[in-house]
């Protein structure tokens, strides 16, 4: 439908311009003049790769939330850039105020990490719905203090009904050979082992094959085929009894618009098998729908706020002031990437709604200051939330929700998360998806700007030799010790990995950074909005 609609408005572009040109030849003749007339230079049409990236430069200068310091379109010149990708590298390059930059081994320029190009592959995901072989891998480096520490690819998560799960792997599987390989040619000590791995497990590849070491020591090899599937991104839940309360357990992987009515039921059961406390396992999430985020804090959030603000949503000054004249281009669309048709005519009169009918003022009449609803009859009095640097986006947004109401009641464990307090909505060019931050939020404290992460209170490893829901795995256990004792032990061993692991916080981060480089990490606005008065 969008492809249709932006290559209508592409030929409407073509048409007028010959139009023009037409009128104005016509306009010049003259049939009873003798005199010669000049040939003219005829007018070379853009093609529709030069409008693709006119397009990226124009939309990122109305929408982009550091677009204050963004160049002209006569300087920029995106025709310039070698292909799209070049021309948003290029953007997130460029100097904004407030805007953080990183590096990395592939790309020592320093640009923001948040903007991407996508074929639509987003969208379907965020309706739960997969192409992959449902299974990523992490490596597990044993004790830094052992006299023979060992290295080995683990499974570290499987996505329930993905072809993984139906050929049996399981969290925790050793991958002792891997497409051909093994031993030491899966090993880190050369980045292109770990770029081998990450290509086999999360690259375009048809099939992935495998053996497997499981724990009780059997082997299993395996031929995966990539497949399409309905995913529910609920990996586990389970209530512990410490003492003499409950402690609810959930592995949440994603925030998908199909798990509200799953998230629904597996903590109302929660409520009646009588837990008081709640471990919520974030470490693979790296985001979604912020519908989806806000009803996992309605949830999950005390009674008592219900009815405060829960957070703000600042948009791109430009869009605040209604500036942004280009997105009357963009039909408005839901989480999934179709036409809103519960607002189809926007004024009666056979209109289509666009995100230039947006109101985007930081206020509640604008419907960007959202206020706790709460949802069911959960009361916890504490929230364990376990996360790693993939941890982003609507994962940091529910926890930033929840600090800013009960910020002594919410610990932290694990690794300093991914850092993205910004969001944005998919804007569609031709054949691509185009994303970049166009939004940031702030809880009810006005605490945002994370853009480093979220520090810890106590800092552990991916234990990924265990499954989820084992008492014996460090995250986990660390929150049941404390739930138990009211603090958490002390460590004596600095920044390596605690016991389960001889790589350094930076060198984890590092392999998370390769491995997942496929990985979709974002916060995406698909909340009810309302509209500017006409």
């Amino acid at each position: 439908m969008l492809n249709k609609i932006i290559s209508r408005s592409l030929n409407k572009l073509i048409v007028f311009t010959f139009s023009i040109l037409i009128m104005a030849s016509a306009c010049k003749k003259d049939p009873k003049s003798s005199t010669p007339t000049t040939p003219t230079t005829p007018v070379v049409l853009p093609t529709r790769a030069e409008l693709t990236k006119d397009s990226i430069f124009l939309y990122s200068k109305e929408t982009y939330f550091w677009n204050d310091l963004m160049p002209s379109y006569d300087i920029f010149k995106p025709r310039t850039y070698a292909n799209n990708q070049a021309v948003l590298d290029a953007i997130r390059a460029l100097p904004g105020t407030g805007k953080p930059f990183w590096t990395t081994e592939t790309d020592p320029i320093p640009r923001e990490k948040y903007s991407f190009l996508d074929d639509g592959s987003v969208s379907t995901s965020l309706g739960g719905v997969s192409g992959d072989f449902g299974f990523s891998v992490f490596y597990n480096d044993d004790d830094a203090n052992s006299s023979t520490p060992t290295e080995d690819l683990r499974i570290k998560y499987v996505s329930p009904g993905s072809p993984a799960a139906n050929a049996g792997l399981k969290r925790g599987y050793q991958i002792t050979t891997l497409n051909g390989r093994s031993g030491s040619s899966l090993s880190t000590s050369l980045n292109a082992n770990v770029s081998f791995v990450s290509t086999a497990v999360f690259g375009s590849g048809s099939t992935v094959s495998m053996t497997v070491k499981k724990p009780d020591g059997s082997s299993q090899s395996l031929t995966i085929a990539r497949a399409t599937y309905s995913n529910n991104p609920i990996l586990a839940t389970k209530v512990f009894t410490v003492g003499s309360k409950k402690v609810a357990y959930i592995v949440y992987n994603s925030f998908t618009t199909n798990s509200r009515d799953a998230l629904r039921t597996a903590i109302g059961k929660f409520q009646t098998d009588g837990a008081s406390e709640l471990i919520v396992d974030l470490r693979y999430n790296g985001g979604g729908s912020v519908a989806t985020s806000d009803v996992f804090t309605n949830l999950i959030a005390p009674a008592s706020v219900n009815g405060q603000v829960m957070y703000t949503t600042l948009w791109t000054k430009t869009m605040q002031d209604g500036n942004a004249k280009i997105l009357a281009n963009q039909p408005l669309l839901d989480a999934n990437g179709k036409l809103r048709t519960d607002q189809p005519q926007l004024y009666g009169n056979g209109k289509w709604a666009t995100y230039a009918d947006i109101n985007y003022k930081p206020t509640f009449d604008a419907g960007n200051v959202e206020n706790f609803a709460k949802e069911g009859t959960a009361d916890f009095k504490k929230i364990y939330f376990l996360v790693l640097s993939g941890t982003a986006s609507a994962s940091e947004l529910l926890i930033n929700n929840l600090k800013g109401v009960m910020p002594s009641e919410v610990k932290l464990i694990g690794r300093q998360t991914y850092g993205k307090p910004v969001g944005f909505f998919a804007i569609n060019i031709d054949k691509l998806d185009l994303y970049v931050p166009q939004f940031e939020t702030r809880n009810q404290k006005n605490f945002g700007g994370y853009y480093d992460g979220m520090v810890v209170d106590k800092s552990l490893a991916d234990d990924v030799t265990k499954d989820f829901g084992d008492e014996k795995e460090a995250l986990l256990a660390a929150a049941l010790a404390y739930s138990e004792k009211g603090f958490f032990a002390v460590s004596t061993k600095g920044n390596t990995l605690s016991s389960i692991s001889g790589m350094s916080v930076t060198e984890e981060k590092g392999l998370n950074e390769v491995l997942e480089r496929n990985k979709f990490n974002g916060m995406i606005d698909d909340r009810p909005r309302k509209f500017k008065k006409q």
